[in-house]
């Protein structure tokens, strides 16, 4: 229901202009960044030498894909 104030819930209570945070792992983006993830650190112990420095900083990149995410749908609701 919608009324010149703005779309209620189903609660029939007015919904935040910045909804709450923490609805990431819902986000095409986030699902998208955790399978880089996944598939990088698969990727990285089959291919790359575990002692590697290129197999870190790449886990680590992939990993900070997934992290960006989160900590941004955090600061989405502040």
């Amino acid at each position: 229901m919608t009324n010149r104030d703005g779309p209620y819930g189903q609660d029939g209570q007015p919904e935040p202009l910045i909804p709450k945070h923490g609805g990431y792992r819902k986000l095409k983006s986030f699902q998208i960044a955790q399978l880089v993830y996944d598939v990088t650190v698969r990727f990285c112990d089959k291919y790359i030498d575990k002692k590697s420095r290129t197999h870190d900083q790449m886990v680590q990149a992939a990993r900070s894909g997934v992290q960006n995410i989160a900590e941004g749908s955090v600061a989405s609701g502040t």
